[in-house]
């Protein structure tokens, strides 16, 4: 390997970070959102019940958030590997078949996403020149959370891209391990790692 090619595959990995941490950011602001409808419809509830008088749009708003924040944690989830595939035969298959399975599976999902971004625009850009807005009290124009929606399937096929990239350098230079790392399924040992990490964050956490 040459050091310019070095060089590009360093600059890969550093971009594939920063889009990790601009996605961990997506995930905590649609984690935001979340908690702001479930506080808002808890709010609705209550002063129906006991005040006898509604905010309207409650119902309206949490559509709004679940569907921009899980478009926004897309990208975080695949970086993740946390996407579900179907591994009964993966497993039993050689490294270097099971690499390349998974080099396809990361074009696929590039694939769909760039269709589902592709009509996710037009449905804003209509939105947009009819002026269309919700069919409620609010009368919320709908290309505002059509907009956020569609941005966060944006960076989804922006996040695939890179990855894709990544990932055919280490397949073609063999880094069968870094392939795997990036777009390979998570394997038993990696989860219980996971999750006993987890569980030393919350004790230290409760400690603290």
């Amino acid at each position: 390997m040459t050091s310019s090619e070095s060089e590009n595959f360093k600059t890969l990995g550093r971009l594939l970070r920063r889009a990790e941490s601009f996605s961990r950011i997506g995930v905590w602001a649609g984690g935001a959102l979340i908690l702001a409808s479930v506080l808002l419809v808890s709010f609705d509830v209550i002063a129906r019940k006991l005040f006898g008088f509604t905010t309207g749009g409650a119902d309206e708003l949490s559509g709004y958030a679940f569907a921009i924040s899980t478009a926004w944690a897309l990208a975080f989830a695949t970086l993740q590997r946390a996407n579900v595939r179907v591994d009964v035969l993966y497993q039993f298959m050689p490294v270097r078949i099971s690499a390349l399975l998974d080099w396809i599976a990361l074009v696929a999902l590039g694939v769909f996403m760039a269709y589902l971004t592709y009509y996710a625009l037009e449905i804003v850009q209509t939105s947009w020149d009819s002026h269309s807005t919700a069919n409620t009290p609010l009368a919320t124009p709908l290309w505002i959370p059509q907009g956020l929606w569609w941005l966060g399937l944006l960076w989804m096929c922006v996040t695939v891209a890179l990855m894709l990239v990544r990932a055919s350098a280490a397949l073609v230079t063999g880094d069968l391990a870094l392939v795997q790392a990036i777009c390979g399924v998570r394997s038993t040992q990696e989860e219980a790692e996971e999750e006993a990490a987890a569980g030393e964050r919350m004790v230290k956490g409760d400690t603290a």
